[in-house]
């Protein structure tokens, strides 16, 4: 019976291993969530666009405040996106451009998706 009991348990043992190395690598529900793009936005300026280091919602740091640009970039209807891949001409403080110019090295491996949530977080602040 003890012997019933301890090969029962090896067996549930192998069966998880099995189980966990199937689904190692694989996306989980929890990895796989869809952001809203003003969400995704938010989180790149914030985190690995690092773009509030040089930009602040409602005053000039470095760079113009996030309301500056959304302002400039809707009366103009400008394109955040091109601009982030360095395809347009900056349509707020040009004299900027150039400090601006070191952080396309990090839009420039950015995904569309990603591009665009940075466009509809900064748009937001237009309203």
């Amino acid at each position: 019976m003890k012997n019933l009991f301890f090969l029962s348990c090896f067996i549930a043992l192998i069966s998880c291993k099995k189980e966990s190395e199937e689904s190692f690598g694989k996306p989980t529900e929890s990895n796989t969530e869809v952001k809203a793009p003003e969400a995704l936005g938010k989180e790149i300026f914030e985190g690995k666009g690092n773009c509030v280091a040089c930009h602040q919602a409602d005053q000039k740091i470095i760079g113009p405040s996030i309301q500056d640009i959304a302002k400039i970039y809707k009366a103009k209807n400008g394109n955040i996106v091109d601009f982030l891949k360095n395809d347009a001409k900056p349509l707020v403080d040009p004299s900027q451009y150039e400090v601006m110019k070191t952080n396309f090295a990090i839009t420039k491996t950015m995904s569309d998706e990603e591009l665009k949530g940075l466009e509809t977080y900064i748009l937001s602040f237009s309203k």
